[in-house]
């Protein structure tokens, strides 16, 4: 029984944080559909690896050809470096906002805002955001001409995915695609971001739960990570090819029908 729930804990991670439905929200759904333990901050810590890994896998050839361009003095260029000085920028409400509630409000998101209820309601508003941001102008920035203020905003909005149920690569994709980003650079700008942001909350839930980790199997706990690399692989193709080309239109559907199972299994 090990074996299958971790299998299905790696394969919904995988799928579910890059495609923009929400991660959370599923995992904690799924586990209720189906009659299964919620795998916990400490076990999600782990599997959230495997969608870093996953990040970093397929945008190997970006980041090794950063590295040959810079590798004369790359140390002095890192901080000076654009795209990474971008990154940087987007990353930091969410250390920020993150940090505030882990200190002193670290039982908050774990209790009214982690209810059924609480992410059904998240659900049905990413929708209407998401919808605006599907119907929003054909956009001109990319990641050529883009400007900080941009990179700073999506961060902004990427903060928002602390809070369960809002999808990190929705909300950053949708906040890009309403400043006027093209679709194809949105979506690569909200995976890049989302290398640090995704690191950090689970090297921070991975040191908070150190305690908890001599319950997992290993066996089982490889298959996860494995699993979670995998679909996670799949999830970030599949969303750079059908969005460019199709848009949010189905994720939108998906989430209105995913707000009304929830609401349904109260």
């Amino acid at each position: 029984m090990d074996y299958l729930e971790f299998f299905l804990y790696g394969i919904i991670q995988g799928l579910t944080e890059f495609i923009p439905i929400s991660s959370t929200a599923h995992l904690k759904v799924i586990s209720l559909i189906l009659g299964i333990d919620e795998p916990g901050p400490s076990l999600s810590a782990i599997i959230q690896f495997g969608s870093v890994l996953a990040l970093i896998y397929y945008f190997r050839k970006d980041i090794f050809n950063l590295r040959i361009q810079y590798s004369k003095k790359f140390v002095d260029n890192l901080l000076h470096e654009r795209l990474l000085r971008s990154v940087f920028i987007s990353t930091i409400p969410i250390i920020l906002l993150g940090g505030i509630i882990k200190v002193f409000v670290p039982s908050f998101i774990y209790g009214i805002l982690r209810s059924n209820l609480s992410i059904a309601i998240v659900s049905f508003l990413m929708a209407i955001y998401m919808f605006l941001a599907d119907s929003s102008k054909k956009g001109t920035i990319n990641l050529k001409n883009y400007k900080y203020s941009d990179s700073f905003l999506i961060g902004l909005f990427q903060a928002l995915a602390i809070f369960p149920g809002f999808s990190r690569s929705g909300v950053t994709i949708s906040t890009a695609l309403i400043s006027g980003w093209e679709r194809a650079d949105a979506a690569k700008y909200s995976f890049l971001i989302g290398i640090p942001a995704i690191s950090l909350a689970a090297v921070v839930e991975f040191f908070s739960s150190l305690n908890k980790f001599s319950a997992f199997s290993f066996l089982p706990l490889t298959l996860c990570l494995v699993t979670t690399f995998l679909s996670s692989l799949l999830a970030i193709d599949f969303l750079l090819k059908y969005f460019s080309s199709n848009g949010l239109k189905i994720f939108i559907i998906y989430r209105v029908l995913l707000g009304f199972v929830i609401l349904l299994n109260l």
